[in-house]
């Protein structure tokens, strides 16, 4: 029986994607974890692995076509002694499928609500996503196997046909069949039409600049997390000359092992750590509760053309600032290639954005939603302050803004967090220890 190759869900947030290139064609044998082809989301290209054996039959959606929505029909696998006559009319590729964007979307949502129910995607009973293989779907409700119940042997722990026809039957719980709706695509924040905007420029040289999946994304998320997460600010100024005057004299030891310091790596440190000190803070907003994260997961913002990144290093309080610097700087370069997977940019209860370098004095960042906080760091800039005995002098002063969710994290905890922060900063050599 023919099966259909569907658009994969190749991370939670993801509904729709540019199925950007084969890398096989009709009639080629496909064994499970071949590599069939290339995905586009709005943050990367990631391979897609095949989760069945069998003959390539028809490619559905042309190499190319954006907008194509998850759980779309994008090629059917044929078993042996199967042609493509076999398959049903309802799989076969349609024009608008290979044509513009705008038609590959009519295409996707046609495919999706004309696929056929023997196979619909599970759901376990607490609502989560089970991930299996079409063949493996059919063939338990077929024995009346629960999906939930089974470990799959396939690639990423994915139930396929061996560990079905292997179970014993039994009875599957009602949300194991029911439909995802992951079809609807990125809603966009409400505004004023575009043609109502345009109308005000009429006459006047314009440039119209279509919105690709990440900026869809990020304007949506964005507006999301301001209009749902109730932000407070708290505001701190650092003296750098200890941390600049300790990472010059690092540096200068570990210039033999190719290895440099930047300001920005003690900075994860310092919030790692501060997170240790202040264990309530290290948390995340979870819709009804709030998780609290036993170890420091601190995401980085990272520009890229057209938008930005937020990798995430794990455990950054038990690493070594070498260890934390060669990290952010495998992150930072695979992100702005756009070949981070999923799990590098999920996850962390705290961001750092850092827009020093681009000579900003201070600023306030948004919450990227699960976060309880975000921390927007500044230039250091030399200005006169006045010492512990009175004296006027000249000190490089950093100035940060803590932004925090106050459902999360209230303003004497947050202070205490902010306060760490900059204990951690003032006093680089207490990092080492």
């Amino acid at each position: 029986m023919p099966i259909e190759i569907l658009m994969p869900a190749l991370s939670p947030t993801m509904e729709d994607g540019t199925l950007a290139k084969w890398l096989v064609k009709e009639g080629d044998e496909v064994r499970s974890g071949d590599i069939i082809a290339e995905i586009e989301t709005d943050k990367a290209t990631m391979e897609f692995e095949a989760v069945d054996e069998g003959i390539m039959g028809p490619l559905l959606i042309a190499e190319g076509t954006e907008g194509v929505l998850v759980n779309t029909a994008i090629a059917v696998l044929l078993e042996e002694g199967e042609d493509a006559s076999t398959v049903p009319a309802s799989s076969a590729p349609t024009p608008e499928a290979t044509s513009a964007v705008d038609a590959s979307h009519k295409a996707a949502s046609s495919a999706v609500s004309e696929a056929p129910a023997t196979a619909p995607v599970a759901l376990s009973s607490d609502g989560n996503r089970i991930f299996a293989s079409p063949l493996a779907r059919r063939i338990a409700a077929d024995k009346g196997v629960d999906l939930a119940a089974l470990q799959g042997s396939g690639p990423r722990g994915r139930i396929v046909k061996a560990d079905v026809e292997s179970a014993q039957p039994g009875a599957a719980p009602q949300a194991a069949t029911t439909t995802t709706p992951a079809t609807t695509p990125v809603a966009m924040p409400a505004s004023v039409d575009a043609s109502v905007v345009a109308r005000m420029y009429e006459g006047r040289e314009i440039t119209e600049v279509p919105l690709d999946g990440m900026r869809k994304v990020i304007a949506a998320r964005l507006t999301e997390a301001k209009q749902t997460i109730p932000h407070f600010y708290l505001r701190r100024d650092i003296r750098l000359d200890a941390l600049m005057k300790f990472r010059a004299e690092l540096n200068g030891q570990l210039e033999s092992r190719g290895i440099k310091l930047s300001v920005n790596d003690f900075i994860i440190k310092a919030c790692a750590l501060a997170l240790q000190s202040v264990p309530d803070a290290n948390a995340v907003w979870a819709g009804d509760r709030i998780l609290k994260l036993t170890p420091s997961d601190v995401a980085v913002a990272v520009a890229i053309e057209g938008g930005l990144f937020t990798p995430v290093l794990q455990d950054a309080d038990t690493k070594s600032l070498s260890a934390l610097s060669a990290e952010m700087k495998d992150l930072a370069t695979r992100a702005r290639d756009r070949k981070l997977a999923p799990h590098e940019y999920q996850g962390g209860s705290f961001a750092i954005s850092n827009l020093g370098m681009f000579g900003i004095d201070n600023f306030d960042a948004v919450i990227n939603p699960p976060h309880g906080a975000i921390l927007a760091v500044g230039a250091g800039v030399k200005k006169p302050v006045v010492g512990k005995d009175g004296a006027l002098e000249v000190a490089t002063v950093m100035s940060v803004t803590l932004s925090v969710d106050h459902r999360v994290i209230d303003g004497a905890l947050g202070a205490e967090l902010l306060g760490s922060i900059v204990d951690n900063l003032e006093n680089p050599m207490t990092m080492l220890v």
